[in-house]
């Protein structure tokens, strides 16, 4: 059998692919090849389970500003499917939804088992073959046919199309990009996006838990800057504020074997000047409370409060009235421009997310085929694109993976 498409990965871009063709040319022949024994294994584990399927952001322009990686790229790519589109889709198929303070979309059952199912279903319902634990070995171009793919256990399938949505390889010796190097294609090498900061420092040792609602969070030796919550955590420090600089500067802290300063400005209504005399005042109208008693502002935890005062020389018991403008001086610096060394990063939890992979000037991103090999499509992360944490990274999945499946099919999606 000559398949029409064969798409070689599981997951989100792959399935939306191959339904997206199969429901635009009903007579295609098409089958996804999955190394694991279960498909959309990531679609499984995403948002702790209950699968952050997209943003609620429907300005395309807007939207592209959490990419750090293919904004560009992207922005026509959304204006032919984007959010609001992935939305009824879903809905369109008995699969409600929900958008969360954050502007996080997930599924009204809070379970992405019901977003598996959908896409199962509908791959089954249109005919689209699926094999699993069937982990492709070999890609090439064949001589009769377009495409040629044998698997680890001996199968040999013919294919006049390939979309290759295997997600993004943690080494350039990942075979995908193997495969897409032998056929003409380059690879921007993989590193991680979307980690967490080690930092061994007394100003945070015990203080895991701890959060600060509004941070702002500084690389200041590449120039990056995010805001937004901030959590103390055994290692170091998480949150917002930190995922969002760590994908902004992945390739930065991947060359700079991720020992670099962070600077924390944990009070942004304030800079040093500021706060310094903010603190001055203090002293004055409250010569005897403790200063390292608590937040005057209420904006930072105690707990935090106190390791920063204790940083800046003013002891426990210490009154507002009896610490130097010197200590004020230092307190308000440790407060808006406490610098950390970051020694290492974590991974963000089990959705490991890479920036790097196919070079993106060599993909015609009106159809996701490849500029160097006619007949070759890639979609989802394989590709050189990854979006900050909150369904961004699922959209382009499902944007990337349509477009392909339209293309295949030979729709209009111009």
């Amino acid at each position: 059998m000559i398949y029409d498409l064969i798409v070689i990965g599981g997951g989100a871009a792959g399935f939306f692919a191959a339904i997206a063709c199969a429901e635009a040319r009903p007579a295609s022949r098409i089958l996804i090849l999955e190394k694991n024994p279960a498909p959309l294994a990531k679609v499984r584990i995403s948002g702790g389970g209950r699968c952050n399927l997209t943003h609620a952001c429907y300005d395309p322009a807007i939207l592209i500003q959490s990419y750090p990686r293919g904004s560009r790229e992207l922005l026509g790519a959304f204006r032919r499917f984007q959010p609001r589109d992935t939305v009824n889709w879903f809905e369109a198929r008995r699969v409600p939804t929900r958008v969360d303070a954050e502007g996080c979309i997930f599924p009204a059952s809070d379970d992405s088992r019901t977003i598996i199912n959908c896409l199962l279903d509908e791959a089954a319902r249109l005919g689209v073959e699926v094999k699993t634990e069937a982990g492709v070995s070999s890609l090439r171009k064949g001589e009769h046919v377009s495409f040629e793919i044998e698997t680890g256990n001996g199968d040999r399938y013919l294919a006049r199309n390939v979309l290759v949505a295997t997600g993004g390889g943690r080494t350039l010796s990942a075979s995908p990009y193997g495969w897409a190097e032998a056929l003409g294609h380059t690879i921007v090498p993989p590193v991680p996006s979307l980690f967490t900061f080690n930092i061994a420092d007394p100003r945070l040792e015990g203080l895991a838990g701890v959060v600060v609602e509004d941070a702002i969070a500084q690389l200041p030796d590449f120039g990056l800057e995010q805001r937004g919550p901030l959590l103390v955590t055994h290692w170091g420090v998480s949150g917002p504020a930190v995922l969002k600089l760590s994908a902004w500067g992945a390739r930065f802290l991947h060359d700079a074997h991720y020992d670099a300063v962070l600077r924390v400005n944990w009070l942004p209504a304030f800079h040093t000047d500021s706060l310094y005399h903010a603190l001055l005042s203090i002293k004055e109208n409250l010569p005897k409370q403790k200063a390292a008693a608590q937040d005057p502002n209420r904006k930072i935890p105690q707990r935090l409060w106190a390791r920063l005062a204790l940083a800046a020389g003013i002891a426990e018991n210490q009154a507002w009235g009896d610490v130097s403008k010197h200590a004020i001086n230092r307190l308000a610096g440790e407060l808006t421009r406490g610098e950390f060394r970051i020694q290492g990063k974590g991974v963000f939890k089990d959705e490991f997310v890479t920036c790097g992979g196919i070079n993106l000037k060599e993909v015609n991103f009106k159809t996701m085929e490849s500029r160097r090999c006619p007949g070759l499509y890639f979609a989802g992360e394989i590709l050189d694109i990854d979006g900050l944490t909150g369904g961004y990274n699922f959209q382009a999945a499902w944007t990337t993976g349509w477009l392909a499946g339209q293309a295949v099919a030979g729709a209009d999606v111009v």
